[in-house]
């Protein structure tokens, strides 16, 4: 698989598929890229995608030592750099938006624009999800736990699986906590009013694993960003409402930027 270097040597695992203007698509916590195997292609039409293996998952470095979603943003520019890509636009998810949000803020020449879905601003302004949300995802049942926070029952039942989105199972455990403490200790806030790029912000209306009020603070955190919650979904919105998720994500990125000849 074609890999970049971070600037502290770890292998960065990259995925290109289409053609067109770069679509970076950032998965969630603990996910490596099969996260947007059921979703890509839809950009295909006018764009091409560009996955990459955060540290720690899939066929990326997995070094034994802190991480953070502004080193993660700065991974993500660094198979940029390889490729030759100037500029991007940016499409995050959960823990993947948390780190698009860094990308945005810290080299905002590189991004053209930005989609933020089912995602938060970190800190102590976010909206944390509930103490029995949390006690659920620390049981026995974890697992199940976490694919009804994803999903509604309808469309699992439909949709049996395996689910990408319920992190990558060859993922080491220490590579797992140190994705959990990287996530955990996202704080943007400050930040977000910097973000130049068009923004759009999507999240599910019945998202427990982060809650929508999140959404909301994301779009007037960042100057004219534009916010669209998607009734009944969960964390998994981009998954489970397709099309309509990805037409929503498709529409915004063609439209001419202001300004554009």
């Amino acid at each position: 698989m074609p890999h970049a270097r971070a600037h502290d040597g770890t292998r960065l695992a990259f995925q290109q598929q289409g053609a067109g203007r770069p679509l970076v698509l950032l998965a969630g916590q603990a996910c490596d890229h099969t996260w947007w195997d059921r979703v890509r292609a839809d950009f295909h039409g006018t764009r091409s995608t560009l996955t990459t293996d955060l540290r720690g998952t899939g066929a990326s470095g997995k070094p034994d030592v802190p991480c953070s979603t502004p080193g993660f943003a700065d991974d993500v520019v660094a198979v940029l750099d390889h490729l030759g890509i100037e500029r991007a636009d940016v499409y995050g998810t959960s823990m993947g938006g948390r780190v698009a949000q860094w990308v945005a803020a810290r080299h905002p020449d590189r991004v053209r624009r930005l989609v933020l879905g089912c995602t938060s601003p970190g800190g102590r302004h976010a909206v944390e999800r509930s103490a029995d949300v949390r006690r659920t995802l620390a049981g026995p049942d974890a697992q199940a736990a976490l694919a009804d926070m994803m999903y509604t029952p309808a469309w699992r039942a439909a949709h049996p699986g395996p689910h990408p989105t319920l992190g990558d199972p060859a993922m080491p455990a220490y590579a797992r906590r140190l994705h959990l403490r990287a996530s955990n200790a996202h704080d943007a806030w400050d930040a977000l009013p910097g973000i130049t790029a068009p923004t759009l912000v999507l999240h599910g209306e019945d998202d427990v694993l982060n809650p929508a009020a999140n959404a909301t603070l994301l779009a007037q955190r960042i100057p004219g960003a534009r916010l669209h919650l998607l009734p009944g979904a969960r964390h998994a919105y981009f998954d489970e409402c397709r099309p309509l998720a990805s037409e929503l994500v498709a529409d915004f990125l063609d439209e001419p930027l202001e300004g554009a000849q």
